[in-house]
């Protein structure tokens, strides 16, 4: 079992590094990896998960509203609106993560090992960093279509691949695919909240099959302190993309990729 420090620092990476494109799986690896903890376990994923998405739902709480509202108008007057269009397009590039996560589940949990994570990290750091280079002249601020959609969606199918980043790789693919910066980051946070959800569901229904005793207040901690984190991590994110781009992320995962390899050869 983890200590009460141990916890709140794990669930500050989990929050700082689930929506910056630096990869959370590769982060959370390193205490275990250099100091030797013990595994957090799985209450403790659920409560992490459950914050980060508690706190994407808040910062983007206005634009959930007008999605739904739109949404419903959209149904009850069998027209087409932009809020429609968006909740489609969100809906086409959940599914491919849906249908690995379905099948391939358990594999990708074989492929958390040193090796795998500083490949990852550093191959999509390139790939991050090609599709900024990109993005200058980019000017599409919406998903142009459902074409567009699904191929960010099979990107994210990705994600489960450990030190791949969920958002890295949603956003990788929006910038090459023409979106500004902060039309990518935007539409990999909303995709986000259907693949948090679905992940947070079927990480409770496991701990509910263990009937493992849960530290409920180091739980409630933990989750507070994740949402807390990711909230103020999309908010600065999305302050400061347009200005400094992706190079400093993708400098950082170059870097964490060699230290990642110096253990994996030491």
């Amino acid at each position: 079992m983890i200590e009460w420090w141990q916890a709140l620092l794990l669930a500050l990476l989990q929050g700082l590094t689930e929506f910056l494109p630096i990869s959370s799986s590769a982060h959370l690896l390193l205490p275990t990896l250099l100091m030797d903890w013990p595994d957090q376990g799985l209450a403790f994923d659920v409560a992490v998960h459950f914050g980060t998405l508690l706190a994407v739902m808040l910062y983007f709480r206005k634009d959930l509203l007008t999605l739904s509202v739109q949404g419903a108008r959209c149904i009850v007057e069998r027209e087409m609106n932009d809020g429609g269009r968006e909740i489609f397009f969100l809906a086409i590039a959940t599914l491919p993560a849906v249908l690995v996560g379905f099948f391939l589940n358990d594999y990708m949990d074989s492929l958390r090992t040193i090796p795998v994570i500083a490949t990852t990290t550093i191959v999509f750091a390139l790939a991050l960093g090609f599709a900024d280079r990109r993005a200058g002249t980019a000017s599409q601020d919406a998903v142009a279509g459902a074409g567009s959609a699904f191929l960010i969606g099979c990107a994210q199918a990705l994600a489960p691949i450990p030190g791949t980043s969920r958002s890295g790789i949603t956003i990788t693919a929006a910038l090459l695919l023409g979106l500004s910066r902060t039309a990518a980051a935007r539409f990999s946070f909303l995709l986000s909240i259907p693949v948090i959800s679905g992940a947070a569901l079927l990480k409770t229904l496991e701990l509910l099959e263990t009937g493992s005793v849960v530290p409920w207040g180091m739980l409630l901690g933990a989750g507070a302190f994740a949402a807390l984190s990711a909230y103020l991590c999309i908010a600065a994110f999305l302050a400061l993309i347009e200005r400094i781009g992706m190079m400093p992320f993708v400098l950082y995962r170059l870097l964490l990729g060699a230290l990642l390899v110096v253990i994996w050869l030491a």
